[in-house]
């Protein structure tokens, strides 16, 4: 497989999360086994258009287990004999190999995935401002060892707030962020605003005022309870972004 590829460093990996089930866009040649129409082709594919059922293949790094993943759109490109080139849009965890041989199953003839490209990976965007080469690090890595001019560094290193642009947002007051940091869970009266659609369950990330990402967490509550509530946990914290002490503490501990 070629393409885009998320590459974190340091304390961004722990974004990881965020990224592995952001949605995932691919350019994918399928070969079918024998021949079939391209009209046949293009009917068969928008029927996986849709919530579907996967088990992984044998080769792969998780359970096989029955599993559902989310096809949110397949678009045929084109057709030359058995080659079938198409774009698919789909939730992570999605196995594009097995969505070839269940694309060959249905059509009757059997398909395999011959070549595999993506070209999206949650906010990042082949050909897009934040997309560079292995050639662009490894030169511009130079000029920065050269020069040691920090700007070098950022015209192939993205912020860490970059890798969390798709997932939902919850700003919080600055007198409780270090708190935060030291893993406390989200209550309601430190909660200044967040956006709108997010379900209970969902995972957001803690946002200070300024924009700076202080840590993920799991809701308790969809956006309109959070709203209502005065007290309460409203998240529980999953993964710590920030480091302590970057705020000023302003919380008490239970020691004495």
């Amino acid at each position: 497989m070629t393409g885009v590829l998320p590459v974190t460093l340091e304390e961004s990996t722990k974004t990881v999360q965020a990224l592995l089930h952001s949605g995932k866009e691919y350019v994918c040649v399928m070969k079918l086994h024998s021949d079939a129409s391209e009209k046949r082709v293009n009917e068969v594919l928008k029927e996986f258009e849709d919530t579907i059922y996967q088990r992984p293949p044998l080769r792969a790094s998780v359970k096989r287990q029955l599993r559902t993943r989310k096809i949110y759109y397949i678009d045929f490109l084109e057709k030359e004999e058995r080659n079938v080139l198409f774009q698919v849009g789909c939730e992570g965890g999605t196995y594009i190999r097995k969505l070839c041989y269940d694309v060959g199953e249905v059509l009757g003839c059997g398909a395999h995935m011959q070549e595999l490209r993506r070209t999206r990976a949650g906010p990042f965007v082949e050909n897009s401002e934040t997309f560079v080469t292995l050639h662009d690090v490894a030169y511009w890595f130079i000029e920065w060892q050269q020069h040691k001019d920090e700007s070098t560094l950022r015209k192939f290193i993205q912020p860490m707030e970059t890798a969390l642009t798709l997932v939902p947002k919850v700003y919080i007051r600055d007198s409780a962020v270090d708190a935060i940091c030291h893993g406390a869970n989200l209550t309601a009266p430190g909660v200044l605003s967040l956006e709108t659609g997010i379900n209970n369950g969902a995972l957001v990330a803690v946002l200070t005022l300024k924009g700076e990402a202080i840590a993920l967490a799991k809701t308790f509550a969809s956006t309109e309870e959070i709203l209502n509530m005065e007290h309460g946990v409203v998240a529980k914290t999953e993964r710590v972004l920030l480091p302590r002490g970057t705020y000023p503490r302003v919380w008490k501990s239970g020691e004495k």
